[in-house]
């Protein structure tokens, strides 16, 4: 199976899990990596500060921006950031279980698109977000990889993932990038196409 997209949904204690596997990601890695980070309206300078801790360029995406390959991608603030055949969309719709950005947003959608091609993981998080949609990338026959819960900072979005679907791997939070690299290092990297 030749993956193309890497999404990734975190909250509580997730700024700390990004410091751990960003920096652990390959300067080489060859799919675009797209983040959900659950934050306040008013947190400014996460990009910035991510930034400093990651090999690859990490930018928040403009509306109708394409997705290219081998760059971090972390959703603005108080927008849901949505997966689109020609790139990304923002939106100011309603929060999702009290969050825009939502996980679920984000993972449903890269799977409308990339169906069994996307790769989703769960990171450390106070609620039930991504649960939903990490089993609909499951369901169109994508890979989906949760943090183990026990080392988590906090259990919930692990656990409610791990309830919702069969996932394919439970991993200490410093297990995650190595696999990333390795499961994906003989992709080519490349962009949808239909």
């Amino acid at each position: 199976m030749a993956y193309e997209i890497v999404v990734v949904g975190t909250s509580y204690g997730g700024l700390a899990a990004l410091q751990v596997v960003l920096p652990a990601l390959a300067p080489g890695f060859g799919l675009p990596v797209v983040v959900v980070q659950h934050r306040g309206k008013d947190s400014d300078n996460l990009c910035e500060f991510l930034q400093r801790h990651c090999a690859l360029p990490l930018t928040e995406p403009n509306d109708k921006e394409a997705i290219a390959p081998g760059r971090v991608y972390l959703a603005p603030r108080d927008y849901h950031l949505l997966i689109e055949r020609d790139g990304f969309a923002l939106s100011t719709e309603a929060p999702v279980g009290y969050a825009r950005p939502s996980v679920n947003v984000l993972f449903e959608s890269a799977a409308d698109v990339y169906r069994g091609h996307v790769v989703g993981v769960v990171l450390t998080g106070a609620n039930t977000d991504g649960a939903r949609g990490l089993a609909k990338i499951k369901a169109y026959g994508g890979l989906c990889v949760v943090e183990d819960p026990a080392g988590a900072e906090s259990r919930g979005m692990p656990q409610a993932a791990i309830a919702a679907t069969k996932v394919d791997a439970i991993l200490s939070l410093r297990e995650i990038a190595p696999f990333l690299n390795q499961l994906c290092q003989h992709e080519p990297g490349s962009s949808y196409a239909s």
